[in-house]
């Protein structure tokens, strides 16, 4: 893009960082450090005026975007879409499919991120998604349509604020009551590139476990999760011989060759809850993994609990 750009920041942008702006709008074709340069150098202008990295810009104010040549495009093509489970003028969910990055990275060309700047490049703020799941979990992930809604939806996640229900076949037979309490400490540990997220030491994570079928070999949970630590359901419900299914990392074979790191995870995001909006997607799983409505019903209102 050869020539200089004024653009006017919208109203679902207002409230955003003089940087975070520009990397938003320019869509990762332009390094941080080259915007940081820019701005430090007076190249780029906030109505007229210099600005810093880190003020916030308001609706209606307008920004010159010097001339820039883009890096490699790495979005998606249109095919690679999302399903869409839910969406309103302020918030999208959008249905993750497992196997596939929230976000992009090293080597990393498809994600969830890609595919939102594929299907939303022309929206004034693109959504942005507001947490994340594991790559081999599949299930609900929630983006904001604007700047300040993302900021509303951090402060609920981080505050959990955010009421989160997950599905989860895992090996052996759960009988435990409904509502089990799971509480460990729990922190990430090994050396780079073979960490591993174990317990026995650093923050407090606490889950609430619910059967729903159960049978010699293997059964359904519900997973009401209470805090949220990396890898957590799979480590708390690891830790104790209920490893899910398919988790190649914190699962194990059995005797019987049927163990939990065989074929896909079997984990899912299935409802969540943020104010007043309650969302649920059932997993699409099919044949003996698929959940009957009586079982969804029952772990859609752990929510609620």
């Amino acid at each position: 893009m050869p020539e200089t750009q004024s653009v006017v920041v919208s109203q679902a942008e207002s409230g955003q960082k003089l940087l975070q702006f520009l990397e938003r709008r320019l869509s990762g074709e332009v390094p941080r450090s080259a915007i940081q340069k820019w701005i430090r150098t007076g190249q780029v202008r906030v109505d007229k005026g210099r600005k810093k990295p880190f003020d916030r810009l308001e609706a209606g104010q307008t920004v010159r975007i010097p001339p820039y040549a883009p890096g490699q495009d790495k979005q998606v093509s249109e095919a690679g879409g999302l399903a869409v489970a839910y969406e309103d003028a302020e918030l999208l969910a959008v249905a993750k499919p497992a196997g596939l990055a929230a976000h992009g990275g090293d080597g990393v060309d498809d994600s969830v991120v890609a595919r939102l700047r594929a299907m939303y490049r022309n929206a004034d703020f693109m959504p942005t998604l507001a947490h994340r799941l594991d790559r081999d979990t599949s299930g609900l992930l929630l983006a904001a349509k604007s700047y300040a809604v993302l900021r509303e939806l951090n402060d609920l996640f981080a505050s959990n604020g955010v009421a989160k229900v997950y599905l989860a076949w895992v090996d052996g037979r759960w009988d435990e009551p409904d509502g089990t309490l799971l509480e460990d400490v729990m922190e990430k540990r090994g050396a780079p590139g073979a960490e591993r997220v174990r317990t026995g030491s650093g923050k407090t994570a606490l889950a609430r476990v619910t059967g729903l079928v159960s049978s010699r070999d293997r059964s359904l949970v519900a997973v009401r999760l209470l805090t949220g630590r990396t890898h957590q359901i799979r480590v708390q419900l690891a830790s104790r011989g209920h490893a899910v299914i398919g988790d190649r990392k914190y699962g194990a074979p059995s005797a019987r060759g049927k163990g939990s790191s065989r074929g896909p995870m079997r984990l899912h995001c299935f409802a969540l809850r943020a104010g007043e909006r309650t969302i649920s997607l059932p997993p699409a799983w099919s044949g003996g993994w698929a959940v009957d409505r009586d079982a969804l019903q029952k772990a859609l209102g752990l929510l609620f609990d």
